[in-house]
């Protein structure tokens, strides 16, 4: 069994100390360029955590996965997925998040910590409206801090490079397959899936 590292002192010793830029540009609330950012990112990673643990939930939407509501204030509109509410739960019962925003083709993540509460305010719902479908609750996010990520870790994944080195991932319904000894998934739910999603995409 590897030997694991109990303190911050000696955790630090191994890294020494961050270079000054890494703080200098770290943001409490939304500025024109962190704006700018945020406002071209269609999808992020939502990070919550509660009693039962941690989450983290992808989100996408067709336009910007965030609004401002003002400098301070983030919302997210809860669209439909499978219900588990995982990441709301988490939010009811503890209220901090984190959120990582990326763009495609851009190797930069931009970061939001925050403490976030859940609404069904109805003003606040519409502004989300899709073909008149309107998301059953909007994520409310106040931000304690906004900074960018090093690029590092997607230059050395090649996250953009468009190539697949899978080797062939198993989809969904095989790994459901899987997990239910094959009594659910498989070809059929797969086969199903796209027109499942199509009839559901903002309900």
């Amino acid at each position: 069994m590897a030997e694991k590292i109990t303190s911050i002192d000696a955790l630090e010793a191994l890294y020494g100390t961050p270079g000054a830029p890494s703080l200098r540009k770290v943001a409490r609330q939304m500025t024109p360029l962190y704006r700018k950012w945020i406002m071209s990112s269609k999808f992020c990673v939502l990070t919550t955590v509660g009693p039962g643990g941690t989450d983290g939930s992808p989100r996408g939407d067709a336009g910007p996965v965030v609004t401002e509501l003002d400098p301070g204030t983030l919302a997210m509109p809860d669209w439909r997925g499978n219900n588990r509410l995982d990441s709301l739960r988490n939010i009811v019962e503890d209220g901090r998040v984190s959120l990582m925003f990326m763009v495609p083709g851009s190797n930069n993540v931009v970061r939001v910590n925050g403490q976030a509460w859940l609404t069904e305010d109805a003003d606040l719902r519409q502004r989300f409206a899709r073909d008149r479908h309107l998301p059953a609750t909007v994520i409310v996010i106040g931000i304690a801090e906004i900074y960018t990520q090093c690029a590092r870790a997607l230059i050395r994944s090649g996250t953009w490079s468009g190539a697949d080195e899978s080797g062939g991932l198993p989809t969904v319904g095989e790994i459901l397959a899987e997990q239910t000894d094959g009594e659910e998934g498989g070809r059929p739910y797969d086969e199903a899936w796209a027109d499942r999603a199509a009839g559901t995409m903002w309900s």
